[in-house]
């Protein structure tokens, strides 16, 4: 099994090569190509690479699928003794890649 784990969006994600993940919304449109270098940790079979920070030699391919939004998150927020109370709701605009191939 081939795995690496990314820095991507001020996050880490642990990917594999022809599956899914959502990230915090990219400026790129779908159908465009992305390469991530800031790789932190390649496994492939039973060698194992760990970077200091980052591994210099490895990439992750991937494809932008679509952009979308996350679930929707309720803040409610009440002021006791003032009898006010706010209501909003979020819903964070993400984008869906694909994992094309992490190379070493």
């Amino acid at each position: 099994m081939k795995y690496a784990i990314i820095e991507a969006a001020g996050k880490q994600f642990w990917v594999e090569p022809g599956r899914f993940y959502d990230l915090n919304r990219l400026a790129l449109s779908p159908g465009d190509s992305i390469k991530f270098n800031r790789v932190l940790l390649v496994k492939d079979g039973e060698s194992l690479q760990i970077g200091k920070p980052c591994l210099l030699n490895a990439s992750v391919n991937a494809t932008v699928v679509r952009h979308l939004k996350g679930r929707k998150i309720i803040v409610f927020k009440r002021r006791p003794k003032k009898n006010t109370s706010s209501k909003n709701g979020h819903r964070q605009p993400l984008t869906r890649i694909l994992i094309d191939k992490i190379k070493i």
